[in-house]
């Protein structure tokens, strides 16, 4: 596997509106030191593909809003490894600018794609299948995805459903997909575990840069199209202008629904290595130390008192006292207060958008 051939895609335009009010427009999640470790989630998930990807082999792909949030985050990029998107416009565009940017490039590249905003507990068995995946993707024209083993009957995940085993080059965990659904609802996310044949969706790709290309040509041959004609720009001061004008063709379309559920050649490596893609204050809560009352606490003035399974975000310095919530989310930050039912956080985007409003109204 040569390593000069390697590319890492970080995808990292999302807004983070699940997150709010810790996570805003103008700063959202991937940005933010959401874990309390000393470095946000973006940077954390650089550090990890910086073990085997060179710094100068990796792209993040971002909102043009957060361009000078991703150079100040990450210092070992140029400008030009940040590839700054007008509109968001879903993840098929965002892999095809980047697609045809790396084969402006390097015509052999062997490229991962990944969000920025995952949790990876086992660092080291995540890099491994990584470097596995690289090395069927280098030797076999295919899409591939990793799978995680799902432990719970999650309804906030995508899932995968496997074929038959490949044996083949001596990778036991590697199936072709048979059907990616879209998250189920608890019946039937419980189905799902029982009958063995599903795996979470990571939405973390691996493939030659030949083989997405053809896909991209075959399935979105528009969106193909679009950024086929910035080659003589793209590495250029030109190349903003053309991209600003490309996105604006382009449709809202996901990687997975426009090319993954339609191809024929895409396989799942499958694997357990600590995974979550912390959509949701609920999985931040499963992956954070908790005290004896499975409470999930961020703040050093902090006093519970018959508080049991909360999530209680304050800023540091901020003396609360909490009494008598179970299941709650709290989260304090310069000018606003969330309070909610864990079980309802999923109107926590609805909560926004009707903040949003109100703001507008005055």
């Amino acid at each position: 596997m040569d390593n000069c051939n390697n590319y890492c895609v970080i995808m990292a335009g999302g807004i983070g509106s699940r997150f709010w009010p810790l996570s805003t427009q103008d700063r959202p999640k991937q940005f933010i030191d959401i874990l309390g470790v000393g470095k946000s989630l973006l940077q954390l998930t650089f550090d990890r593909f910086n073990k085997i990807f060179p710094a100068e082999n990796i792209l993040v792909v971002t909102s043009e809003r957060y361009r000078e949030m991703v150079l100040e985050q990450l210092p070992q990029l140029t400008s030009d490894q940040v590839l700054c998107e007008p509109l968001r416009r879903n993840t098929a565009p965002c892999v095809a600018y980047a697609t045809h940017k790396i084969i402006n490039r390097c015509k052999d590249a062997n490229i991962v794609v990944a969000p920025s905003d995952h949790l990876i507990l086992k660092e080291d068995i995540f890099l491994e299948e990584i470097r596995k995946g690289m090395e069927f993707t280098e030797k076999n024209k295919v899409l591939l995805t990793l799978g995680i083993k799902p432990s719970r009957p999650e309804t906030g995940y995508g899932y995968i459903q496997v074929a038959d085993n490949c044996e083949m080059d001596d990778y036991d965990n590697l199936y072709h997909v048979k059907t990616f659904t879209e998250k189920p609802d608890r019946k039937m996310a419980q189905l799902f575990m029982d009958t063995g044949e599903f795996f979470w969706n990571s939405g973390i790709f691996i493939w030659s840069v030949q083989a997405i290309h053809e896909a991209l040509a075959k399935y979105l041959p528009d969106v193909n199209t679009i950024f086929e004609k910035g080659y003589k720009y793209y590495h250029t001061e030109d190349e903003i202008h053309f991209i600003n004008k490309a996105y604006s063709e382009c449709p809202n379309i996901s990687i997975d629904y426009g090319i993954m559920e339609k191809a024929d050649n895409v396989y799942v490596l499958c694997s357990d290595f600590g995974w979550s893609d912390l959509g949701t204050w609920g999985s931040l809560h499963e992956n954070h130390r908790v005290d004896e009352n499975q409470n999930a606490v961020w703040g050093n003035k902090v006093l519970l008192y018959e508080t049991r399974n909360s999530i209680i975000n304050m800023q540091e310095g901020k003396t609360a006292v909490v009494q008598g919530l179970d299941g709650y989310i709290v989260v304090e930050t310069d000018n606003t207060l969330l309070i909610c039912k864990k079980d309802d956080e999923q109107q926590i985007r609805q909560f926004v958008a009707d903040v949003n409003l109100a703001e507008e109204k005055k």
